[in-house]
């Protein structure tokens, strides 16, 4: 176990991608459990999706803000590709710890919208890295991908394997941030840690994922469509147990040290945050439509056979994911272990009450 050496309390924290769907979440938990903290939010508010769930997610830490005045909120609107701007912030709040969020994210959308994913993935990134570099951090913790994997064949997915293989530019981009961030650790002796999740859901999530898009699709009467035939898995890790590891790791910097030439050892890390155990496809859309009709959205007497489709894979696309933990269990004593029905119950309850259903 480690022990923590970055203490929240008293700092002043950036976190982008502020009023994306893990972003939102992380900073809810920080002001909820942290007293005389500052949380600087950044967020383009871009329309990759419904901007309206942005702007629900962001009402919802304003309210907490105001319950909580022992800590400040401060939401800046801007895009982290924005050089000047990203300076001026660090300038402006000497940020302790930065949490690294924003993201073009997607598989499939990368297919057919490359540019996006290089301006705020790539040179969205490398800002964050320079800004860090001449305003030091005590800890940059960024949002990593289990697409970096790619096609590897051997799981579960361990930070010990290989990632050379992406099959997506988005899973390109995410390898080429941890690229990026071990090099600038190596050079300005910054500690960073990556973290590589996996198919995050619930509340307020992002409507592009299959468990948004299908519930969207069935309550119209569309069809929804399973890829490589139902014969998919994957690792669905619920977005309450993804923020508390993000927490536990803010709080835990990799060390800074001398190698022999006399220059730093990395202060860098790398860990997994999944469920570590894989659904599959055609089991978790059965868990979906009980817990829709559960909750009410959908009616008891819905014929789901009618509105499904089994569809081959997809581009970019992997069979499986599958995270080995082991090292996040080692270093923090924690794992994810929300159950897929329990964390679906909750999205279902919330899908009922934002769409008014």
């Amino acid at each position: 176990m480690l022990t923590p050496n970055v203490n929240l309390k008293n700092k002043t924290i950036l976190v982008t991608g502020a009023a994306g769907f893990i972003g939102s979440n992380l900073v809810l938990e920080l002001i909820k459990t942290l007293d005389d903290v500052t949380i600087v939010g950044l967020d383009n508010m871009n329309d990759y999706y419904d901007v309206s769930i942005k702007e629900y997610r962001l009402s919802e830490i304003d309210n907490c803000a105001s319950q909580n005045p022992g800590s400040k909120w401060i939401f800046i609107k801007g895009n982290l590709a924005d050089k000047s701007l990203i300076d001026s912030l660090f300038v402006e709040y000497g940020f302790d710890v930065v949490v690294n969020l924003a993201a073009q994210a997607g598989v499939r959308y990368s297919v057919t919208n490359p540019d996006v994913y290089i301006e705020s993935n790539i040179i969205g990134f490398y800002n964050i890295l320079e800004a860090c570099r001449h305003y030091p951090v005590e800890h940059l913790v960024y949002a990593s991908s289990s697409s970096v994997y790619g096609s590897n064949a051997k799981i579960p997915y361990s930070t010990d394997d290989k990632v050379d293989t992406p099959v997506s530019l988005y899973a390109a981009t995410k390898k080429s941030n941890e690229l990026m961030a071990h090099s600038y650790s190596k050079l300005y002796d910054i500690p960073s840690t990556g973290l590589r999740f996996f198919t995050v859901y619930g509340p307020a999530g992002r409507p592009d994922m299959a468990y948004f898009g299908f519930t969207n699709k069935l309550l119209k009467g569309e069809t929804i469509e399973i890829f490589n035939f139902g014969n998919c898995k994957r690792d669905f890790t619920f977005v309450d147990d993804i923020v508390n590891g993000v927490k536990l790791v803010m709080q835990n910097a990799p060390e800074k040290s001398k190698g022999e030439d006399g220059l730093p050892i990395p202060p860098y890390r790398v860990y997994n945050i999944g469920n570590s155990n894989p659904e599959n496809l055609l089991d978790f859309v059965d868990i979906l439509q009980q817990e829709l009709i559960s909750a009410g959205v959908l009616p008891a007497d819905y014929d789901f056979d009618a509105h499904k489709k089994l569809v081959p894979m997809q581009q970019g696309d992997v069979a499986v994911t599958f995270a080995d933990t082991s090292a996040l269990e080692r270093d923090f004593g924690f794992r994810p272990n929300t159950s897929l029905r329990e964390g679906l119950r909750k999205f279902a309850q919330w899908y009922k009450e934002f769409y008014k259903v």
